[in-house]
């Protein structure tokens, strides 16, 4: 009894000491997630627990966004998660997103898991024209993303109509031309089977390769005003700190990149930013909220970190996360290789199989007509044979009956007959007896020529009949085909060698793979350098083939400055633009920030 009381007891106190919990939802590009957080939880404990789970250790591109009033904001690490300004009925909701923006997606982003979900979210950025992108651009990048979720073309599979419920292009760009989503469906497709052998990791990484050189990707826009109170629109990005109009959010009328910016900090609604050089004076301005300082404060650090952190050599975790990727790469590399020479031998297998099927099928067709032709032979036979008899009894009935008259008239003859009368009546007997025997005769002849033509055609049919069967002989026994199961050709020696325990997979790796890698990498670049041009000469090629349905009259703003951008020669790279706007010095720029 005793020892019952001390157990519950126990228990009590145990239900006591469990810390109270609040619900959690994480929304993701492309899933949704239910945590139970502690109450004295900081946002660091959730941010780490949400990365946790889906595998991510690229880290610092990422937060976890909320709104509050219209505004954005995101979860500060070092507060706790309920302090935050945040709705406090359950669950509560965040938005797991990146947060900072890569200089070069490809050189940066090392985990396939970190690749993808930039992709969707700058897919969805730019299906929802938060980042512009010309049409030509679009259909380019649409046809990555089919790659990317439907793997290689095949025309047996993907037929007319299989994009008709995918979200591809902009609406802005749908709209500006004339034509029909099977039109689109057909532009986009073209250039989707030109991918071929792309992995889904590659073709996300192509998109990106892309959308980076676009001029709204990875900036942040706030509406501020300089010291003559004149409207602009500020941009914070991966590369610095970018002064546009507010009517133009393509290109920036100045930039102060990182490396030029020292201190930034604001009161109350007023941002002061502090140049490197210290002869230059600092520069203000004016945002609408202070909240809204708040968070550009917030983008500025971590922009200028990742930035200066891009330019020192990486930390010993980045190393070791960029040499995995490496080795997964070459793996993953030479298991398509090994898949694809097994998809070729299937290949090969199937069309032997289908040729001797084919070769199978024709001979029983010959078989079949052999003994179609053998029946009919043999019917043929038995019928001139059986004709052939009736003939001959034929025959040998004419001649009795030829000699029965020859007989009849020599009786006749060998008649006396007394009378004139009964002579000339005898006369006329012996006339048609002579010409019913010569009758007889002539018929009896024809009859016995017959007879023997039919034992002709006889012979010619048990001839036939004999062909036929020894055809049929010839089929029936010709030789067999091997076996459909090819032997399959071995491995190169140098290819690294997959041993498959039960249900573990060993993996043998050798310095050569790695040489071969990096000699894969060099080549893949100079390959690169030659498709950009190409590609350039396909996206000017579509943009004049659909120019033509063009209606002028739906372009939007940012259309139209494109469009003047390409006039003027305004084709450089993002990065390039950044650079001629910086060549100007510090102080110049500042002072034409300061009169805009």
């Amino acid at each position: 009894m005793a020892g019952a009381i001390a157990s519950r007891m126990s228990f009590s106190s145990l239900k006591r000491k469990q810390p109270k919990t609040f619900t959690v939802r994480i929304v993701t590009m492309d899933a949704e997630m239910e945590f139970n957080c502690e109450m004295k939880w900081k946002g660091k404990d959730l941010f780490d627990l949400v990365c946790r789970t889906l595998g991510l250790r690229e880290t610092w591109f990422f937060g976890l966004q909320y709104t509050i009033k219209d505004t954005v904001a995101w979860l500060k690490m070092d507060k706790k998660v309920l302090d935050h300004d945040v709705s406090k009925e359950e669950p509560v909701t965040f938005h797991f997103l990146a947060k900072f923006y890569p200089e070069n997606a490809e050189e940066e982003l090392v985990q396939e898991i970190t690749q993808h979900l930039f992709f969707l979210q700058v897919k969805k950025q730019i299906l929802d024209e938060k980042i512009y992108c010309p049409p030509e651009a679009s259909v380019l990048l649409a046809s990555y993303a089919v790659q990317a979720k439907y793997g290689d073309y095949d025309p047996s599979v993907h037929k007319r109509g299989f994009l008709a419920q995918e979200e591809l292009l902009p609406k802005r760009v749908i709209n500006l031309y004339q034509m029909t989503p099977e039109m689109w469906e057909e532009r986009i497709t073209a250039w989707y089977a030109e991918h071929r052998g792309r992995a889904r990791d590659e073709a996300e990484m192509e998109y990106l390769k892309i959308a980076q050189d676009l001029e709204m990707y990875g900036v942040n826009y706030f509406t501020i005003r300089n010291k003559k109170g004149t409207e602009l629109l500020l941009g914070v990005d991966a590369l610095g700190l970018h002064i546009y109009d507010p009517e133009n959010r393509l290109t920036p009328k100045i930039s102060f990149p990182w490396n030029e910016i020292r201190n930034i900090s604001y009161s109350d609604k007023e941002f002061t930013i502090k140049p490197l050089d210290k002869k230059i004076d600092v520069f203000k301005f004016n945002s609408s909220k202070l909240r809204v300082n708040k968070l550009i404060l917030q983008l500025c650090i971590g922009n200028h970190d990742l930035f200066m952190r891009r330019r020192k050599a990486d930390s010993l975790e980045v190393q070791q996360m960029k040499a995995q990727a490496r080795e997964e790469k070459a793996r993953k590399q030479m298991e398509r290789q090994r898949l694809a020479r097994e998809k070729q031998m299937r290949e090969e297998a199937e069309r032997t199989r289908d040729e001797l099927e084919r070769r199978l099928l024709q001979m029983k067709e010959e078989a079949t007509m052999a003994n179609e032709a053998l029946m009919r032979s043999e019917e043929t036979a038995d019928l001139l044979a059986e004709k052939a008899q009736i003939t001959e009894e034929e025959a040998k009935l004419l001649a009795q009956k030829a000699a029965e008259a020859e007989q009849e008239m020599q009786r006749i003859k060998a008649t006396a007959i007394r009378t004139e009368e009964e002579k000339r009546l005898m006369e006329q007997k012996v006339l048609e007896a002579e010409v019913l025997a010569l009758k007889m005769a002539e018929e009896s002849e024809r009859r016995a020529k017959e007879a023997d033509q039919l034992k002709q055609d006889l012979q010619e049919a048990r001839e036939a009949e004999r062909r036929a069967k020894q055809k049929l002989l010839e089929i029936t026994t010709k030789p067999t085909y091997p076996p459909m199961n090819p032997i399959p050709a071995p491995l190169p020696p140098d290819i690294p060698s997959f041993n498959l325990i039960g249900d573990s997979l060993s993996f043998d790796f050798k310095d050569t793979d790695m040489k071969r890698l990096s000699m894969e990498i060099e080549k893949e670049k100079v390959e690169y350098m030659e498709k950009s041009k190409h590609l350039q000469e396909q996206l000017n090629e579509l943009k004049t083939e659909i120019e033509a349905l063009k209606l002028k009259e739906r372009e939007t703003a940012l259309d139209i400055l494109h469009n003047e951008n390409s006039d003027r020669g305004g084709t450089s790279s993002k990065h390039n633009t950044i650079k001629k706007l910086t060549l100007q010095s510090a102080k110049s720029r500042v002072a034409f920030f300061e009169e805009l």
